[in-house]
């Protein structure tokens, strides 16, 4: 029998990696686990967790503004850009050394360095040259920003990496992509008094949610001050005295402090080994895997944001947690992609799970759709305009709900409690069952009684 020496080496220590080499380790087996940055991640490093922070930052002027409907004389009030980077790391920190912590404890050996594949079984740690080899391999090495190299002035830009580390809050931001982290650091960057351009080829951001709440959310977006272009793209960005200027394809040129691309993310592949190990990557470098997160050999698993699968950080946990069930508890688990709860941290959020209208009507034959849009009860006080939108997405044959869309605050929190509802199969005549909590927003989830309309084989009747 051939000797190793590992049972299992990781490469990449973000929530998937580590959460599988931990595991490996509480199993008894030899565990030792690569990464060349931080332990975390991109979503406790320079993602989720960071952003959650700027997010909760940015709504403070907001809750200033509400408060006097309430009674309250708020003082005068200002913001420390420094104080909350300071913060900011200090909590990262914090994170990061738990992420150790557990695996310290569950006896897997930590390196801090670049590991790369040199064969099936053999692994380079690049700050040696040291090589090891290991029975099993798993690649966790995430996604990056997408550079878009094709732009002229590429390198003047930002990603969201470099936005949770600027020296200085710019004055103006222009902000390059209608996805879920364009549109919350437009969000943020507004809250904190930044002056946002959000500039999107598409028709309407967040292209692949619910029709309902991009309109929603872009009409709340323009009403706060975000200035957003659709329809128009980035031309040439360059330098212009101490500030950038921005060509762009339908809206003319401008200036600003800041651009940031967020033009999507690409797996991170490059340079790791893997046609050395016989490992298959696709036209975008995703690692190619089975059912079962298995690569082209047999022996390497690939898991999370590299695989291009779904990009979400509890994703990747749940695909780790199938590799332990598949690899080393006898008990072959493929991973749930069905079905997954997520949240828009923009302002108002978006929380979502399930099939959009525009999914679910070429998917069954006629739909019944129950939509409520209304004014949230602190908004009467207040005097703010936002409004909320519930909808619920149901297959009139089955009455079985297959989809529920909410825009406004908490829309994150009330998904993840539908993910449970809408994963256990629940039709709408359980939603009618339910007793409503009152006075909520949340009780329009089970008082919506009668259809807005119905689809009926892709049209609206």
């Amino acid at each position: 029998m051939t000797s190793y020496d590992y049972d299992l080496f990781v490469i990449g220590g973000g929530s998937g990696g580590v959460r599988g080499a931990r595991v490996a380790a509480s199993l008894g087996k030899k565990v030792a686990i690569a990464e060349e940055y931080r332990y975390g991640g991109t979503c406790v490093i320079r993602g989720c967790v960071p952003k959650k922070l700027f997010v909760y930052a940015a709504q403070f002027h907001e809750h200033f503004e509400d408060a006097a409907g309430f009674g309250w004389t708020v003082g005068e009030s200002s913001f420390d850009w420094k104080k909350l980077i300071a913060a900011k790391d200090n909590e990262i920190a914090r994170l990061e050394g738990l992420y150790k912590k557990g695996l310290a404890g569950a006896n897997a050996e930590i390196l801090e360095t670049r590991a790369e594949l040199v064969d099936a079984h053999t692994v380079r740690l690049v700050n040696t040259g040291k090589t090891v080899t290991a029975k099993t391999i798993v690649i966790a090495t995430g996604g990056r920003p997408n550079p878009h190299a094709a732009l002229p002035g590429n390198e003047l830009c930002i990603s969201s990496n470099e936005a949770f580390h600027l020296e200085e809050l710019p004055r103006s931001i222009v902000i390059a992509g209608g996805g879920y982290i364009a549109v919350e650091f437009a969000n943020i960057f507004h809250g904190l008094g930044v002056e946002t351009t959000l500039i999107y080829r598409g028709a309407e951001i967040l292209s692949r949610f619910d029709q309902d709440l991009r309109r929603g959310l872009h009409e709340a977006m323009s009403a706060k001050g975000i200035r957003i272009l659709c329809h128009d793209a980035l031309e040439r960005i360059s330098k212009q005295d101490d500030r950038l200027s921005v060509e762009t394809l339908n809206n003319g040129t401008f200036t600003a402090d800041v651009v940031m691309l967020a033009l999507g993310r690409i797996p991170n592949t490059q340079g790791l080994g893997l046609e050395a190990a016989g490992v298959k990557t696709d036209q975008r470098g995703a690692v190619v895997v089975d059912e079962y997160s298995r690569t082209s050999v047999p022996n390497i698993y690939a898991l999370g944001d590299v695989t291009d699968r779904v990009q979400l950080t509890p994703v990747a946990i749940h695909e780790a947690m199938c590799f332990i069930e598949t690899e080393y508890k006898n008990n072959p688990t493929k991973p749930d992609h069905e079905t997954i709860a997520t949240a828009v941290f923009s302002q108002p959020e978006i929380g979502t799970v399930g099939l959009t209208e525009e999914e679910a009507g070429k998917r069954y034959g006629e739909l019944e759709i129950y939509r409520a849009q209304f004014r949230p009860l602190k908004a009467t006080l207040s005097g703010r305009g936002e409004k909320m939108i519930m909808k619920l997405i149901v297959d009139a044959s089955s009455r079985k709900v297959v989809g529920a869309h909410i825009l406004g605050h908490d829309a994150g929190e009330m998904a993840q409690i539908l993910g449970i509802t809408l994963k256990a199969g629940c039709t709408k005549d359980d939603f009618d069952r339910t007793m409503a909590v009152h006075p909520t927003a949340a009780e329009e989830l089970v008082t919506m009684y009668a259809p807005t309309y119905r689809i009926r084989d892709g049209v609206r009747v």
